[in-house]
């Protein structure tokens, strides 16, 4: 199991990332209450080696692509942020959260981000929904190559996007990152991560460590609690150590608010699975 993965060809960034989703407040809306104590979080993502951070506009909004800011900047040389745009929120109920695609907006929602973030060129930047129907999905990827011919993002990625919606995207631009929902437990995302590796993109998978998503919660728990035992570690630490063993192409972002939950996670990098523990949990849900 390699210790990088190469984004697009020339970001090269280690295997297990940061989401900073959580660094906001309560359902992901306004700031996080403990500022001083979120940007310890992310200074300490930083000094324990990680060199990839995942965000959004529609965090907070915004606030936690500052408060990033804040923490980080100036950034080092290795440090890769990645954001997203395309998704609004109009108030603190997730109902109100809302998918937009016109181009404009989304111009504006990249160049925003940039300024916010501190930076004059997006590492990574994400449509972030495939679902907005006010304007053509192959039109909202190509604003998105615009902005990456005009040097505003560097790659491009898609989240929340169907297998078929990636392939026409594929079909325009160079995509180099996806994102979607695969964990031991439950693996919507099967058909995204197949197509990732035919291609070499780099496949983020959504709650990377979550083990109650599927039907046979008992089941999952009695294969990798076991194994957890073995090793003399966390279930959790093993669900992250599986997705790493899983595909080459695996980028887990796992987030927390917590610097000892941040270096547990980190610590499922040193894990090494056999195959046997490695087939146990992939046959644990279907991927079909």
């Amino acid at each position: 199991m390699t210790q990088a993965i190469t984004i697009g060809g020339d970001l090269a960034v280690g295997r297990l990332g940061f989401g900073a989703m959580r660094l906001t407040g309560p359902q992901v809306w306004g700031e996080y209450p403990d500022r001083d104590g979120g940007i310890a979080v992310l200074r300490e993502v930083v000094a324990a080696g990680v060199t990839f951070i995942d965000t959004a506009d529609v965090y907070g909004p915004h606030t936690n692509e500052i408060l990033i800011r804040e923490a980080l900047h100036p950034y080092p040389d290795d440090l890769v942020i990645a954001t997203k745009g395309g998704f609004v929120r109009g108030g603190f109920d997730y109902s109100t959260l809302g998918a937009v695609g016109n181009p404009n907006y989304l111009r504006q929602s990249a160049h925003m981000s940039a300024r916010r973030l501190g930076v004059d060129t997006i590492d990574l930047y994400y449509l972030h929904s495939g679902r907005a129907t006010d304007a053509p999905f192959e039109d909202q990827v190509a604003t998105l190559a615009a902005l990456r011919e005009e040097g505003l993002i560097r790659h491009i990625g898609l989240s929340n996007v169907t297998l078929e919606q990636f392939k026409a995207a594929q079909a325009i631009v160079d995509i180099a990152a996806v994102t979607a929902h695969f964990n031991a437990s439950a693996r919507t995302g099967a058909d995204l991560l197949r197509a990732a590796e035919e291609c070499g993109v780099v496949f983020s998978p959504w709650h990377p460590v979550t083990l109650t998503e599927g039907p046979d919660t008992d089941k999952v728990m009695a294969v990798i609690e076991p194994i957890a035992a073995e090793h003399g570690v966390t279930s959790r630490q093993i669900a992250l150590a599986w997705l790493l063993h899983r595909s080459p192409v695996m980028l887990p972002i796992p987030g927390t608010t917590s610097v000892a939950h941040l270096k547990d996670n980190l610590a499922a990098a040193e894990i090494t699975l056999s195959a046997d523990e490695v087939a146990a949990i992939t046959e644990l849900a279907t991927e079909a």
